[in-house]
């Protein structure tokens, strides 16, 4: 569950690939707006 683990998100960022885990764009808009606009 490390950066070596293709598996998992962490994983996946430090190799730059996409999966289940990470997948390319989120499934929906409206809960990826909402998200950036808890970040800030």
């Amino acid at each position: 569950m490390g950066k070596g683990d293709v598996k998992s998100k962490k994983g996946k960022i430090s190799k730059g690939s996409f999966g289940n885990s990470r997948p390319k764009k989120a499934k929906n808009a409206a809960t990826k707006a909402a998200k950036l606009v808890v970040k800030k």
